[in-house]
């Protein structure tokens, strides 16, 4: 497991489920290019016994015929095997010639991207049901791992599934994006010397999914990647856009949709505004494509400080959608020098400055062991008024709120006289408007810290980038 980057409590879990003394049932899921199937082929390269790929967009013969040749791929012995006509008989065939391995070891048996199987009336997941509940929830020997990446499918159809697989799976891995140490690791790994700012700016435009990572080069700059693997005229970056979409939601129309009207209010939007703007109908249909985007890691639900859950905010989270719908949708492809060029535009100082804001929230995690709290009971927030606004809000149990301003510089970021009348505003409007008797605790957290002059004091934290890149 040496090619593996982080991932040390999912490796834990899954050495368990290896060890453990009965059958095993475990359901791997997370977004797509996140690394789920080479995490579960790393850990379990050597007691692997059959894999299965579903393939996208084909039907049950297809899926069927994959399955034959796999089987043949695992256990050449089988070689005058008839393909199965249906999951039934395919589920007996792999049953059949587990049955003929003496081993006492774990076997562990891989169906990867298992929604593609489960194509329109194949029946796929009662013979599922059949192969687990009849024969090897039975046995001391099976480690049945599912995976797949339209987390809404598998939250479902397994983790809350009501029929045969109720309570059968024994346990649960949501693969999330590298961190930022984990990235560092990895960009490391692949000799490339980044200093941390230019981590920063590759995790805001790919977050931290291992996929796009592995495409930077080390003999080029943060900039020039990223302007060579998204505008330049074949970059692979153009087009997987509508591929992520398309390839794990049914009528994906709907959900760009919402993920498009979503990038336009940096806040995020209500339910009200996100029918409004997308002339989605308010119903069933809606939940479904908001819960599958959530599940999928896209967009989060969170409500704003002080207020109820019918007033519940809807936010992209996604960093690599949020770059293409700023710059790579409105590029050229005949404009292949167009980050080069637009890198220190204002629109790139608005984005830098929201994408940096995503990144510490995708890091909240450090920031409150960077401020001392990880122990203590905390709610994340955002508040927001007719006068001011405030994109996160640490309330802590121990009488404490800290707001936090976050600031993306190329140098120690320096409150000047505006700036700092500015603050004051916002930490008066917060006390007044929340009515709270908490002590108020201004957070800056910037890329190289506060530059020292007569505003800096009115800061009681002043934390850097580096503390986005504690191991956690």
């Amino acid at each position: 497991m040496s090619k593996l980057i982080g991932r040390e409590k999912e490796i834990k879990k899954l050495n368990y489920s290896l060890s453990s003394d009965k059958s095993e049932f475990v359901a791997v899921y997370g977004r797509r290019r996140v690394g789920k199937t080479f995490l579960i082929r790393q850990v379990f390269k050597k007691q692997l016994v059959f894999q299965l790929t579903g393939l996208a967009n084909a039907g049950k013969r297809d899926q069927l015929s994959q399955f034959h040749a796999d089987l043949l791929k695992h256990f050449p012995e089988q070689e005058g095997l008839i393909p199965a006509k249906d999951w039934f008989v395919a589920f007996r065939q792999l049953i059949g010639v587990l049955e003929k391995q003496t081993s006492s070891q774990k076997k562990v048996i891989f169906l990867d991207e298992l929604p593609w199987l489960d194509t329109r009336g194949s029946k796929f997941l009662s013979a599922l049901e059949h192969f687990w509940n009849s024969w090897a929830s039975a046995r001391e020997d099976i480690l049945l791992v599912v995976c797949g990446s339209a987390a809404s499918w598998m939250v479902k159809n397994l983790l809350n599934n009501r029929g045969g697989l109720h309570n059968r799976i024994t346990d649960r891995i949501k693969l999330e994006p590298f961190s930022l140490a984990e990235t560092e690791a990895f960009l490391k790994k692949k000799n490339i010397v980044f200093e941390r700012y230019q981590i920063i700016l590759i995790y805001m435009v790919f977050g931290g999914i291992p996929y796009y990572l592995e495409r930077i080069r080390p003999d080029l700059s943060a900039t020039q990647n990223i302007n060579e693997l998204c505008f330049e005229r074949l970059a692979p970056f153009r087009s997987e856009y509508n591929n992520l979409y398309t390839s794990l939601f049914n009528k994906a129309d709907n959900h760009i949709a919402v993920i498009e009207a979503l990038a336009t209010k940096k806040k995020g939007l209500n339910r009200t505004a996100i029918i409004k703007a997308t002339k989605l109908t308010n119903g069933g249909g809606l939940s479904k494509v908001l819960k599958e985007l959530e599940e999928s890691s896209f967009i989060r639900q969170y409500r704003a400080f002080g207020k109820k859950e019918k007033d519940s905010l809807y936010q992209l989270i996604d960093l690599y959608s949020l770059f293409y719908l700023n710059f790579i949708k409105k590029s050229s492809p005949d404009d292949e020098s167009f980050w080069l060029n637009a890198h220190e535009s204002p629109m790139y100082r608005t984005w830098s400055g929201y994408a940096f804001e995503m990144v510490c929230l995708h890091h909240i995690r450090e920031i409150k062991q960077a401020l001392g709290v990880s122990g203590v009971q905390t709610s994340i927030a955002s508040w927001h008024s007719a006068k001011a606004q405030i994109d996160l809000v640490i309330d802590r149990k121990d009488q404490v709120i800290n707001l936090c301003e976050m600031k993306f510089s190329i140098k120690p970021f320096a409150i000047d006289k505006k700036y700092a009348a500015n603050i004051r505003n916002k930490m008066g409007s917060f006390r007044e408007e929340t009515d709270t008797r908490k002590a108020i605790f201004l957070t800056m957290i910037t890329t190289y810290g506060l530059a020292k002059n007569q505003y800096a004091g009115m800061v009681q934290n002043d934390l850097t980038m580096d503390v986005l890149f504690k191991e956690r």
